[in-house]
Formats: C-alpha cells, sequence, structure tokens
C-alpha cells in the first residue's frame, strides 16, 4: 500500500522538506537505541554469555527483533534477482542466501536473509529499509507477484501474534545440543542451507549457520510453537554448557565476526528514489534512524556506505540485470576502503571512565560491552599524523579476546594489520541533542588495525564457505 493510499499519511518525502537538512535532522533525532524487545538484557552476565559461544554454547532468541517479508507468486525468484546484487544461479530451495539490494547509484539500501522455502515462495528476515525497498518495488513491478509482512514486535500492536519464531543454537557443543535433540545424526547441510529435525515430535526447520567459527544452526517454525521448542532445547543443552544469550551479549558479537549489522540505507537523495520517498510514511522506520558519532557532515550521502565497505564486494555478480548494476560496474573499476577490525590499546576503556570521576566534563562514556551510543554510529578514524583515513561503526568489548573491538572501514594504504590509528571518541561541540547522549568532551583513543573477522577461527571458517556473511 503506498503511502497516498493510506488515509493521508505524510510521507518520508514531504518530511524531509520540512525539516531542511536530512543529515541534521537524523543526528538530532530524539529516538533512543534501537529496541530489542522480548529479550532481557542479560539472562545470567553478559561476560559468561559471551564465552559460551566460544566454549560450550549460546542459545539467542531472535523471535522479536526482526521483521519478515514473505514474497510469493510466479515471478518471485525473477523479480528478486532484478534488485539483489549476488546471483541467483544455483539458489533453490532449502537454500538461504544474504540478500543485498543497492540503490540506483550503488550504495547499500541494506541487507536481509532470504530463504528459498519452496517453488516460487521466498521468506526475507531482516530489518526494515531493505524489506520495505522490495515491498514498493513489488507493487510498482506488474509482476505477479505478492508480499505479505510480519512486523517485527516492538512496531505491532498484537507483539503476540508473530509468524515464526528463530533461535540461533552456536557454540562448539551446537551439535551435541542438537543431536540429542533429534534422536540421532543431524542432517548433513552446507552453510545456509536448511533441512528439518524433530524436536519432541515437531518439525523444525534447521538453517546451518555460523557466527563463532563453529557449526551452529538458527531453529525456526510456527509461533505458537515457540515456548515447547525453547523449552526443550534448554534441556537438551543443560549438559552440554550451554546458556542463554540476552540482548547485550547478542548485540556484541559482531566485534569478533567483522560483520557490520546495519548502516544508512542510501535512500534519502536521488530523482529515482523520489517515488518510493513519497511511498514511505513519515513514522518509517527510516524516518526514525538516529545518526551518532564524531564524523559529522551536513551532506547525508558521506554516510552512505559501497557494497565492499560493507563487506560484500565478492558477492557481486554482474551475470543479471539488477538496480544499481551500471553503478556498480563502475565502482568496481575504483579502489575502494576496506573492512577492518581496529583492537582499541588497552588503557584507553579505563582512561574514558576515568574521566567520569574527576570534576569537568568527562568524555563520552563507553557503554560495556557495546559502546556505540546511536542507532548508526560513523566515527573518525585519523592517521598518525592527523589525516581522516576512515570510519568506524561499531565498537564492543570481547571477554573472549579481552579486547575493545571496533568494526571500521579505512583506505586501502591505512589497512595494514599492525597499522596505529586513532578513533575520535564523543561527538563534536558537546554532543547532539539526542537525550540518551550525555554532554562530554571529544578525545582521541589509539588503536591497533587488524583482520576482520578477528578471530581466527572465525576468518578460517569464512574463507572455507566462499566468504558467506557472518550475520545474526
Amino acid at each position: 500500500m503506498s503511502a497516498s493510499s493510506r488515509g493521508g499519511v505524510q510521507s518520508l518525502e514531504s518530511l524531509l522538506n520540512s525539516v531542511g537538512n536530512t543529515a541534521k535532522f537524523l543526528r538530532n533525532q530524539q529516538s533512543g537505541p534501537n529496541a530489542y524487545p522480548g529479550v532481557p538484557a542479560e539472562y545470567t552476565n553478559w561476560r559468561d554469555e559471551q564465552r559460551a559461544w566460544a566454549e560450550s554454547c549460546v542459545l539467542f532468541n531472535q523471535s522479536y527483533h526482526m521483521a519478515e517479508l514473505m514474497v510469493e507468486g510466479p515471478d518471485a525468484l525473477e523479480f528478486l534477482n532484478g534488485l539483489g546484487i549476488n546471483s541467483f544461479k544455483g539458489f533453490a530451495p532449502d537454500k538461504a542466501k544474504q540478500f543485498v539490494p543497492c540503490s540506483h547509484d550503488g550504495y547499500v539500501i541494506g541487507d536481509v536473509i532470504l530463504f528459498y522455502l519452496a517453488e516460487n515462495q521466498f521468506n526475507m528476515v531482516g530489518r526494515a529499509p531493505t524489506l520495505n525497498w522490495v515491498l514498493y518495488n513489488a507493487e510498482i513491478s506488474g509482476r505477479r507477484v505478492t508480499c505479505s509482512y510480519d512486523e517485527r514486535t516492538a512496531a505491532r500492536p498484537d507483539p503476540q501474534n508473530r509468524r515464526h519464531y528463530r533461535y540461533q543454537v552456536q557454540g562448539p557443543n551446537a551439535s551435541q545440543v542438537l543431536q540429542k535433540l533429534n534422536g540421532g545424526p543431524l542432517p548433513d547441510v552446507r552453510f545456509f542451507t536448511f533441512d528439518y529435525i524433530h524436536i519432541n515430535g515437531r518439525k523444525v526447520r534447521a538453517l546451518r549457520h555460523g557466527m563463532a567459527g563453529h557449526k551452529g544452526y538458527e531453529l525456526s517454525g510456527e509461533f505458537p510453537l515457540r515456548d515447547a521448542v525453547l523449552a526443550a532445547v534448554l534441556k537438551a543443552g543443560s549438559r552440554h554448557g550451554l546458556r542463554r544469550g540476552g540482548t547485550k551479549a547478542y548485540y556484541s558479537t559482531s566485534g569478533e565476526s567483522g560483520w557490520l549489522p546495519t548502516t544508512l540505507p542510501a535512500i534519502y537523495t536521488g530523482d529515482e528514489l523520489r517515488e518510493f520517498r513519497q511511498w514511505l510514511p513519515a513514522n518509517s522506520w527510516a524516518a526514525n534512524w538516529n545518526l551518532a558519532g564524531s564524523f559529522y557532515t551536513r551532506n547525508v550521502e558521506d554516510y552512505y556506505r559501497t557494497i565492499w565497505e560493507m563487506g560484500y564486494g565478492k558477492i557481486i555478480k554482474f551475470d543479471h540485470d539488477f538496480i544499481g548494476r551500471p553503478a556498480l560496474e563502475r565502482m568496481a573499476t575504483e579502489e575502494q576502503r576496506i573492512r577492518v577490525t581496529l583492537a582499541w590499546h588497552e588503557d584507553e576503556v579505563p582512561r574514558l571512565i576515568g574521566s567520569h570521576f574527576r570534576q569537568g566534563i568527562p568524555y563520552k562514556f563507553p557503554q560495556l560491552p557495546v559502546a556505540y551510543f546511536g542507532f548508526r554510529q560513523y566515527d573518525e578514524v585519523r592517521s598518525a599524523d592527523g589525516a581522516l583515513i576512515g570510519l568506524a561503526n561499531l565498537h564492543s568489548y570481547s571477554a573472549n579476546e579481552k579486547k575493545m573491538l571496533s568494526v571500521a572501514t579505512l583506505d586501502a594504504a591505512h589497512a595494514v594489520p599492525g597499522t596505529e590509528v586513532e578513533i575520535v571518541w564523543g561527538e563534536p561541540n558537546g554532543g547532539s541533542r539526542k537525550p540518551h547522549v550525555e554532554r562530554h568532551v571529544q578525545t582521541n583513543v589509539r588503536a591497533t588495525v587488524a583482520p576482520a573477522p578477528y578471530v581466527e577461527l572465525v576468518r578460517e571458517a569464512k574463507v572455507s564457505r566462499g566468504n558467506a556473511s557472518l550475520s545474526v
């Protein structure tokens, strides 16, 4: 349903025209950090919950924070193939893949997991920007495609009426837990392929998935069965060190895996996207992002990310026509920033926290284990001589590595492991008008460039499966 047919609801386009500068509007947006409903911050403590995915087994409940879009019809495969940067050759039922669309100018709109459920039937799981883009294009395509949107829990009036539950079971003991539940060996499936196991007589879809370099699975099924399946998994995992992971541990996984979970969708500018912005309502996800960090520009396009910066350069395939292909073909000939990990020097977090025990305005407090303070944060990364060489987007502490890790993209000349850099920490001029950002002064945090993913086991697992995404 387009914005114009929604009872006169104001569109995103009209909102942006009324606020003046888009970047300034998003930077001072009053919305708080991203809400993760249905799951507590910690079940035990986030340190042990982090250690579980490296030492035993962790269960993350993903049933609430992501939206879903069912895409069905005789033209569904061809339709999706015209939006994604990656090839659909060899894609078949019982497989999943990262689905990444871009704008006409070649910048990232978002990414989701795409499940090929059956012939002419697909399910997309992830955040709203990508799902809205697909839904909009389905409505204007004229193709034989129907879509059904299942909103995330935080944005729906009936939070107990979702379509599916999702449990991610990860860690070195994950296979043992699921074998016990299945009453025998697990299906021999490759990464991002799914089959079915049986839990207490119930058929449960099991997607082979990896987060911490170990063999893990994502379990899903009909939402009303969630409690019975959860209870069975917890019981089976009790002898294998399984811990439930809360939201603090969940959001900190990206530091080790090197994944950038979101970027500002490249939809706020461009004539080709004007009708999409007119279709989106003013209360949509895109209107409620908040930008944060030391990098500040009045040009919202400076916050857009390329496919390569997000780590998806190797999955681009020019074997099909899709929106943005001509732009990406041009970009592919240019040097791109490289995604890396920045390992903070060990005395930097104590220095930042210590400033809160002295008189005067402190540095921005580094919340642990996840230290970013905006829904999408952009922090300047500078070289030893002070030059701006890239941006850091995500900062989290790993109890496994005993490090504060930042996922960043740097100019190629400075992306060499071992290079010393500085992250500009805190917002300019004492901070923005976001209510959850306290008054503070900026400082530079010393860090060392390292590969992404940071953990060697995760890097090896990623290479073995052809650089498929490690997203959670």
